[in-house]
């Protein structure tokens, strides 16, 4: 069988280091190249070196176009018109775009699915992330992600029943609202904390990263899985069969 080449675009950032170790490091794996932003350190760099697993024999360039496709895209704090093109592009290539691409926090998206369809709305849903200090969009996509999950499982309007940030006086909680709170601190990889919280009782679903090299294993299986698939726009779900 053949190789699967992957390509790996911002390749000189924390995940895109990453990305290279475990392409390198999966049987069946081939990695074809790596492209940096414009100006960054990382150009004309062994991508080997760059990601601290010896000498490749390939350079971190800056035209992306020797990057092949389909594409997989973990970038959250995206632009309206930078999700356009996503779209856009899903209409003639295969395109798995995911918040998160750990088997972990997959599976808690499908729990609060399952558990949001089934509590009403006098259930408060709550959700809290903390990420690292250098961390620049809040609360992160996963975060978002998982309240739009639960809003759809109600059948509710995300934008609508979202409320992103509490200062003052607020006045009483709105019924059916999901909550956000964002925290920032140290190096902490991420955490998710699902709250569904009525009277008398409350239930939590708690996800906790503790090493980035899932957030790579998830994106190379993800790049593995789009080969021979029509064009379209995918997910983890599809990509992990939850």
């Amino acid at each position: 069988m053949a190789e699967t080449r992957i390509g790996v675009i911002g390749c000189g950032g924390r995940m895109g280091r990453m990305l290279i170790a475990d392409i390198v490091a999966t049987e069946g794996c081939e990695l074809s190249g790596g492209v940096a932003r414009s100006r960054s350190a990382s150009l004309g760099q062994d991508l080997g070196e760059l990601a601290g697993i010896g000498r490749l024999g390939l350079t971190a360039g800056e035209d992306v176009r020797q990057v092949g496709r389909p594409i997989v895209i973990g970038t959250t704090g995206l632009t309206g018109e930078q999700e356009k093109a996503i779209h856009g592009a899903a209409e003639r290539i295969p395109v798995v775009w995911a918040a998160n691409t750990s088997l972990g926090i997959n599976l808690l998206f499908g729990l609060v699915e399952q558990v949001a369809a089934r509590l009403g709305p006098e259930w408060d849903i709550e959700i809290m992330e903390m990420h690292h200090r250098g961390k620049v969009d809040a609360p992160s996509g996963t975060a978002l992600a998982l309240g739009r999950t639960a809003a759809a499982a109600r059948g509710d309007a995300f934008e609508e029943v979202a409320q992103r940030g509490r200062d003052g006086i607020t006045g009483p909680r709105k019924s059916g609202a999901i909550g956000f709170a964002a925290l920032r601190g140290g190096d902490n990889i991420g955490e998710h904390h699902v709250m569904f919280a009525g009277v008398g009782e409350r239930l939590e679903l708690v996800h906790r990263a503790t090493n980035r090299a899932i957030y790579a294993k998830g994106a190379v299986r993800a790049a593995r899985w789009l080969i021979g698939r029509p064009p379209g726009l995918y997910g983890m779900k599809e990509v992990l069969g939850l």
